[in-house]
Formats: structure tokens, C-alpha cells, sequence
């Protein structure tokens, strides 16, 4: 009893040793600490175990007697405490010896003293502290457990926080008032332990926090000490994210994971780590700056368990939580890396090792195939160790897709066993080509490129980057290190379309197609592009097309765009209007010119005509062809000739007068030129001189024939003129009694041409040409007729002629005095007529007996066939015979 009233007397003492204000506030660790309390008012002799003296130098003396009698003490202390007690409480941690005692005493004012912890541990009650502030830096959160070993615990516990957050980071009060503490209620749960939360502003996580703590259990009163803390100073990340193990393309494993991205500075790592194999076990434990760890001395067939937590790397901080374990198996065959993707033409190789019934393959023994159908040469191995093998492939090609299955499958095998599990290698043609072109405005760069070539490859991403050099490009484009992604829309026609605006015309731009993919990403090559080299200029404006008159040519007028201002080469394409243009091409290469001649062969057809233009120096491209101009028809020269024309002569005896009527055909537009306003008849008499007389548009024209020599001519009339060159005919009496055709024949050749054949006889009078007509005989039809020219003996006649109709046929020799005696038949020559009725029967006889051949012949083989059927059904084939094979039923063998 001595000893606990001096152990008492004794902290009474230490805690009126000194006095101080609430600015005395216990800093928060980044660790846990311990609250431990003690009843005020009250007096400590029962406190201290008997035989303790009061005085303070026994204190240490006794101090292991204290700690033996704690449990007793303190049940009898606590058993005994009324409703209304309040106790002493201080922090300390393992690594404090002492720790401070506050308490108000009645006037106001606060005692602290500074006593051994251990004393407080033994005979108070104590609670388990950490807080810390979430990574999300907006809550502070302070957690306790209490430790009591007491009756006491289990009434009902209630923990209340005050606080108090300055405004500005220099305006921490030294004597906090108590009314200006703000107070929130903990969370508690059944097993004694307390959640309390803090909203702390973003503005104000460098401010000092000062809050202290007030517990009730069972009536009975705890307060701890001030605290201090700034929150950013015990920031508690997350537990690390995404956490994955692979083995690495050199054969190590690699422990990979994600930062928490709401801290606002970077964090320090600690990775445990555990492995387990059939031929090593063991365990490490590591801190690292980076996102990743690699293990190296990988085997085949083991296992690893690992979990992660973090901490802030530079300043104080408290440790996370660890991530959920992650378990990671290695198969019996390790191949790194275990997929590969590449481009054509590269060099790529696989390692492995292999792992044969708890032991391990010598590198030396393992061979390598492909897609287990081609075996890999030897001379592609290298042995990179007593365990590991590799394999190298050279210059590779693209790999061919075989179904679902779009990679070639490469297999580690041990000598002649492989097994089932094996590497994959894509291997595609990332040559694309990205075609651009400047606008005629020159505002903006459009750019093209196809994804034709790597269709194949599934869940891979494509992205046009590019740099811009600030003028012109490189002898040879190279990826530059920074560069910058560009948009690009899928087409309709299956190509991806980028727009650059604005442009810098002199600018290089070096763009290529980046593929990104699970497995790695690609690069095009690259290819640079100046915008002033890639323009397509705005298409000619104000387009004409006319025939010339007098000249006859296609005429083209068109203006330049008003942009680039380059040097222009012109090209223009024409051709007859009609559904379907056959165009006919012509270039204009002076740059100047803003018009082109073009001959064409119909000077009266309507002309379609485009223009479009490029840079005379070949760079950029063709414009868009221009609006089609198209030609008008209209007269361009006085008509060429006037028109053929003859006559029919009906004579009147009695009066001795004969009308004459003069028939043509209208004349066509490449004679007419293009059109015909009128014919004029133009007659020349030797008595009445020469007269004309307009006829219109008729093509028939009756006049009376009086005089012994009659001449006409027919002349075509247009808007620039009269026919250039006319055709005369002249009637006279008497040389319409000359006879110079002696005979004349007429040869039918079939339904639709006759040949006319005739003989001559000498004549004093130039002959100009023939006229020869035909008619059906005995009916009033139309005549028609032919000019023939003066040279021929013969002529085809090519019309449509009835069998048993019979004809008329006439020629007329032409003199330039006049019309001849005509020669006139009235049927085709006899003999003819019979040979083509025989060649008719020929005609229709032939066919039949070809035809019934072909039958005959078609019947016979059928029959042959049946006949076959018939009688040698039952006979066997020698071929599927045993007893046959090998011998020769062309060779006689003589039985005997």
C-alpha cells in the first residue's frame, strides 16, 4: 500500500510539474500509437502495489513490480471507479518511453506531465490509433480499437472527434478555444472499434489539424490529448491496380501494375513475393520506384504469389493496403515471347525452355517447326544456354490466314515430341499507301489511305501520325520521335480520309499509319508530303465550244482558275453528244493560251467538250473535268455540191410536148453544210437564155420540155451561200435516138442484190456516167434509181426483190450533149433464173443429208452401247481380279 500511494504521489507530482497551453499537441505518426488513460481526483496509493514506496527514486526500483501486478490493480481500480470519473490519457508508441498527460483542473487551466508509458500501459486503458487521409485527398480518417481487458468493455461505446482546420496555413491558434472546435460522431461496430471521418478541403491539405478525441463507455469518461497533423503528410494510396505477371520477350517474369491516379505525387512500391517449384522455393521482399519488377531465373512448371502495396516516395507518408494476391503458374514449356508481331520483311526470334517430366531439356536436343508441317533448318538454332534454345526467322513474308486462325503456329519440340502448347507469329504488310491532295483554294489538305493490307489482324487500332517540318521534306522521310495523331473517318469506299486546315504550302509533312495492337505496335513508312505539290486545281471556267465558220474547225475557249498560280497544261476532251461520248483527247501545253482548234470530221453534229488543267511541271494533279459546252449547228460553208437528180419523161404525142419531172434526194449534212434552205432549178435554153426558179424544200419539180435542147441544173441553197459545185443535166432530142448500150442483163443473186452487166458499143460522145432504173413490171410503181459512174461493165444492185415478181430494168447513158437511148429488159436473164433454181435445190438438199447422217451416226453408237450391255454384263474385269494381276492379255500364252 506504500508503494502505490508513492507511485501516485509521484505523478501527481509530474503532472503539476509543468503547465503549459493546448499548443503542447502530440504529432500524428504515419504509424499507429496508443492512447492510454488513467482516473484524475482520485488517490493513487490504491494504484501502486504494496511495498511500493511514495518516494520517486523507488519508483524505478519497483517498476518490474508494478508491471506483475497490473491485471489486479487495475481490476480492483476500474471495479471501483464511479459513473462521473474522468481520466489522464497520453500517447505513446513502441518507440516512446514516456509520453504526455493532460488534464483541466478546476480553474481552467490544463497540467501536462511527462511520465514512463510503461506505467500507463500496465494499469490504464489503452486503444490501438492510425489515421491517415484517403487517396482521394478529400476525407481524414482516424481508426481505433480498443484494448481493454476489463469488465467496463462491454457497455455500450461512444467516441466523439473535435477539430479544428485553420483558414490560413500561418493562422494555427496557440490556445484553441474550446468552442471553436468542431465535433463529429464515430462510427462503432460490435467488436470495439471506431471509425472517424474529417472533410478536409483540397485548399487545405497542407494546414495543421488540430483534434483531440472524447470516448464514453459504460458513463465513464475518456480524453485524449491535442493532436496535430497535416494531412497531406499521411496520405494512404489505394491499393495498387491492374496487377498481371507475363514472361518478358527475354525470359524474365514481370510483375506489372497500375499507380492510383488521385495522388498528387509519385509513389515508392513494396512487392512481396513468393515462388514455388518442384526444384526451388523462395521467398523476396522489395521496394521499387517503378510501376514493375522483374524476376529473373524463370522456370519452367512453378508457381508465384504476389501482392503489392504503395507509399509516398518522396516526404512522409503511410503505407497502403496490399493488393489481392495474384497467383501466377508457368506452363511446362516457356516460350518468350510467346507471340510476336512484326512486319514483312523483318527478322524475328523465339527462345524457350522445356520442361520434360520434372527435368529440363538440354537446349541442345530441341528442335523447332512450323505450324508442325515444316520443320524449321538447323541452321536457324542457336543455343543461348544449357536450357535455352532459340530460333530466328529471316526476311519474313506475310503470314497467309488458314481459317480462324490468322498467325503461323511455332512449336518447341523435344527432338521428335512436341507439345501442344506453342508460340504464335504475325507477320503483316504494313506498306500503305497515303495519298494526299491540296484543294484548289489551296485551304486544305485532304489525305487517303486503304486498310486493305491488314484486314487480318482482329482488335487491332489504326492512327495517322504525323510531323511538320517548317519547310519542304527530307531526302529521305524517317518517323520522327515527336509527332502528333490526326483524325481519320472511314469512307464508304473502304478508305480512311484525313483533313488537314489549316496548311503551310512549303511545309513537309511526314505521315505515316501507326497499328496498335495487344501485342505491340507498327509503323508504315513514312512518307512527306508538301502541300504545294499536291494541289488539284479548281477545273477551267467558262467553257465554249463553236464549229468556226468558213473554217470548219472546233473551236474551244475556257479561263484559267485563279488558283495555283503555277504554270498550267490543259487537256480537252471532245466528242459526238449521245448516250455514250467517245472521247478524243488533245493537250494544250502553252500556258498562255486560253483557246484551242480541233479538226473534226462532222462539221454538223452537235460537239460535247470538257476542259481540265494541271501544273505544267507534272506535280499535283488533274482537276475535275469542267460543265460540258456543247456545240450549236448552224451553216458553216455554202454546201459542197447540189444535189443527184434525174428525171421522168411523160410525153404527149399529139402536142408534141413532153413534161419532165426532175426528182432528187434531199441532201445530206456533210454536203449541205450543214443545212438546206431551198433548191433552185436553174434552166438554159437556146432560145429563151437561162432562168431559175426556186422550188423550197421540194424535192420534185415538173417543167415542159419545148425545145430541141433543154439544160438543168438543181443548186442547194444554204444561209452562207449556193452549192459550190452542181450536177447538169441536158434533154435534147436528138441525142435521145443514140444508142450506145448494145445489150444489158440482169443476174439476180439473191433477195436483196441483183448484178447489171452490160456491153457498149463505140461512140463519138463523152460519156459522164449512167443511170440506171428498176420497177416491178405491171404496176404503177415508184422508180427508183442509181448514178453509176462511166468506167464499170457491171454493177450490184442492193435492194429488196421479190422472186415472183418481175422487174424492169432501164440504163440511160449520160453525154455531157445529153440523154442517151436508154437499154431496157423486162425480166432477169433466163439462164440464171434456172442455174439459181438449181443452186436453190442444191441449198435445200445438202442440209437434209447432212442432217439424216448425224442421226444415223447417233443411232448406231447408241445401239452399240446397248448391245454391250447385253451380252457382256456378267464378263469380269481382269483389273480386279487377284488371279490376274500381273499378267498380259495381250500376249498369247500357249495352254499345255
Amino acid at each position: 500500500m506504500t508503494c502505490q500511494n508513492f507511485c501516485v504521489a509521484l505523478l501527481h507530482w509530474e503532472f503539476i510539474y509543468l503547465t503549459t497551453a493546448f499548443n503542447l499537441a502530440y504529432p500524428i505518426t504515419p504509424w499507429r500509437f496508443k492512447l492510454s488513460c488513467m482516473p484524475t481526483n482520485t488517490t493513487y496509493d490504491f494504484l501502486l502495489p504494496t511495498g511500493i514506496s511514495k518516494n520517486t527514486s523507488n519508483l524505478s526500483e519497483h517498476y518490474e513490480a508494478v508491471v506483475e501486478a497490473k491485471l489486479n490493480s487495475s481490476t480492483t481500480y476500474f471495479s471501483n471507479l464511479s459513473s462521473k470519473t474522468t481520466f489522464h490519457c497520453c500517447f505513446w508508441s513502441k518507440e516512446d518511453k514516456n509520453c504526455s498527460v493532460h488534464a483541466d483542473n478546476i480553474e481552467g487551466k490544463a497540467f501536462v506531465s511527462t511520465v514512463n508509458s510503461l506505467v500507463f500501459q500496465q494499469i490504464g486503458a489503452n486503444w490501438n490509433i492510425q489515421c491517415w487521409m484517403k487517396e482521394d485527398l478529400k476525407l481524414f480518417i482516424c481508426y481505433m480499437e480498443t484494448l481493454f481487458k476489463t469488465p467496463f468493455n462491454t457497455y455500450d461505446l461512444k467516441v466523439h472527434l473535435l477539430y479544428i482546420l485553420p483558414e490560413a496555413l500561418e493562422e494555427s491558434p496557440l490556445v484553441p478555444q474550446k468552442g471553436s472546435f468542431q465535433i463529429v460522431q464515430c462510427n462503432c461496430s460490435v467488436h470495439d472499434s471506431c471509425e472517424c471521418h474529417v472533410p478536409v478541403p483540397t485548399a487545405k491539405l497542407n494546414h495543421t489539424l488540430l483534434l483531440y478525441l472524447k470516448i464514453t463507455s459504460g458513463g465513464i469518461n475518456f480524453q485524449s490529448p491535442l493532436m496535430s497533423v497535416q494531412p497531406i503528410n499521411v496520405v494512404k494510396p489505394d491499393p495498387p491496380l491492374g496487377l498481371h505477371m507475363e514472361i518478358t520477350d527475354a525470359g524474365n517474369l514481370k510483375i506489372s501494375w497500375s499507380s492510383p491516379t488521385l495522388v498528387p505525387f509519385q509513389l515508392q512500391y513494396q512487392v512481396k513475393y513468393s515462388e514455388n517449384s518442384s526444384t526451388n522455393m523462395r521467398k523476396a521482399d522489395e521496394i521499387v520506384s517503378a510501376t514493375s519488377l522483374l524476376i529473373d531465373s524463370v522456370l519452367p512448371g512453378s508457381s508465384y504469389e504476389v501482392q503489392v502495396r504503395g507509399k509516398r516516395l518522396d516526404g512522409p507518408g503511410i503505407w497502403g493496403d496490399w493488393s489481392t494476391p495474384l497467383i501466377f503458374t508457368t506452363q511446362d514449356v516457356i516460350y518468350f515471347p510467346p507471340k510476336i508481331l512484326t512486319s514483312v520483311g523483318s527478322n524475328v526470334s523465339f527462345h524457350c525452355i522445356y520442361k520434360n517430366e520434372n527435368e529440363i531439356v538440354s537446349s541442345k536436343k530441341i528442335v523447332w517447326w512450323l505450324n508442325l508441317a515444316e520443320k524449321i533448318p538447323p541452321s536457324q538454332y542457336t543455343v543461348v544456354g544449357d536450357r535455352i534454345s532459340k530460333v530466328t526467322f529471316p526476311n519474313l513474308n506475310a503470314t497467309k490466314p488458314r481459317g480462324k486462325f490468322t498467325y503461323d503456329a511455332v512449336y518447341c519440340c523435344n527432338q521428335q515430341e512436341c507439345h501442344h502448347r506453342y508460340a504464335e507469329l504475325y507477320v503483316i504488310d504494313v506498306n500503305i499507301n497515303i495519298s494526299c491532295e491540296t484543294d484548289g483554294y489551296l485551304t486544305k489538305m485532304t489525305c487517303r489511305w486503304s486498310t486493305n493490307a491488314i484486314q487480318s489482324l482482329m482488335g487491332s487500332t489504326l492512327q495517322l501520325r504525323y510531323h511538320r517540318s517548317s519547310l519542304y521534306c527530307s531526302d529521305v522521310p524517317s518517323i520522327h520521335p515527336i509527332s502528333e495523331p490526326k483524325d481519320c473517318h472511314l469512307q464508304r469506299d473502304g478508305f480512311y480520309e484525313c483533313i488537314f486546315q489549316p496548311i503551310f504550302l512549303l511545309s513537309g509533312y511526314t505521315m505515316w499509319i501507326k497499328i496498335n495492337h495487344s501485342l505491340g505496335s507498327l509503323d508504315s513508312p513514312p512518307t512527306c508530303v508538301v502541300p504545294d505539290s499536291v494541289v488539284k486545281p479548281l477545273p477551267p471556267s467558262s467553257v465554249k465550244a463553236e464549229i468556226t465558220v468558213k473554217i470548219g474547225l472546233l473551236k474551244i475557249s475556257w479561263e484559267k482558275p485563279v488558283f495555283p498560280e503555277n504554270n498550267l497544261k490543259f487537256q480537252i476532251r471532245y466528242g459526238l453528244n449521245g448516250k455514250e461520248v467517245q472521247w478524243k483527247m488533245y493537250e494544250v501545253y502553252d500556258a498562255k493560251s486560253k483557246s484551242a482548234s480541233v479538226l473534226v470530221p462532222d462539221l454538223c453534229a452537235v460537239y460535247a467538250v470538257q476542259v481540265r488543267c494541271r501544273r505544267l511541271d507534272g506535280l499535283g494533279y488533274w482537276s475535275n473535268w469542267s460543265s460540258p459546252a456543247y456545240t450549236v449547228v448552224m451553216d458553216i460553208k455554202v454546201p459542197t455540191r447540189g444535189p443527184e437528180f434525174w428525171r421522168i419523161i411523160k410525153e404527149d404525142t399529139t402536142k408534141k410536148e413532153r413534161n419532165v419531172t426532175l426528182l432528187w434526194k434531199p441532201l445530206m449534212k456533210n454536203d449541205s453544210l450543214c443545212s438546206v434552205r431551198k433548191y433552185v432549178v436553174k434552166h438554159h435554153t437556146s432560145r429563151n437564155g437561162t432562168w431559175s426558179e426556186d422550188v423550197g424544200n421540194h424535192t420534185k419539180f415538173t417543167f415542159l420540155w419545148t425545145e430541141q435542147a433543154h439544160s438543168v441544173t438543181v443548186l442547194a441553197v444554204n444561209s452562207i451561200g449556193t452549192s459550190f459545185v452542181n450536177f447538169n443535166l441536158t434533154f435534147s432530142w436528138p441525142m435521145s435516138k443514140v444508142n450506145t448500150v448494145q445489150s444489158l442483163s440482169a443476174y439476180p443473186l439473191n433477195n436483196s442484190c441483183v448484178l447489171l452487166s452490160w456491153t457498149l458499143s463505140p461512140s463519138d460522145y463523152y460519156l459522164m456516167y449512167f443511170i440506171t432504173e428498176w420497177k416491178i413490171l405491171n404496176e404503177d410503181s415508184e422508180i427508183k434509181w442509181l448514178r453509176i459512174p462511166p468506167s464499170v461493165k457491171k454493177y450490184y444492185i442492193h435492194d429488196h426483190f421479190i422472186p415472183i415478181e418481175k422487174y424492169q430494168f432501164s440504163l440511160y447513158p449520160v453525154f455531157m450533149e445529153g440523154v442517151g437511148k436508154p437499154k431496157i429488159i423486162n425480166s432477169f436473164t433466163q439462164d440464171d433464173i434456172e442455174k439459181h433454181q438449181n443452186d436453190a435445190g442444191l441449198y435445200v438438199i445438202v442440209p437434209i443429208i447432212i442432217s439424216s447422217s448425224i442421226l444415223l451416226l447417233g443411232t448406231l453408237l447408241i445401239s452399240h452401247q446397248r448391245m454391250k450391255k447385253l451380252f457382256w454384263e456378267d464378263v469380269p474385269n481382269p483389273k480386279n481380279c487377284s488371279w490376274a494381276q500381273g499378267l498380259n492379255f495381250q500376249k498369247r500364252t500357249d495352254i499345255l
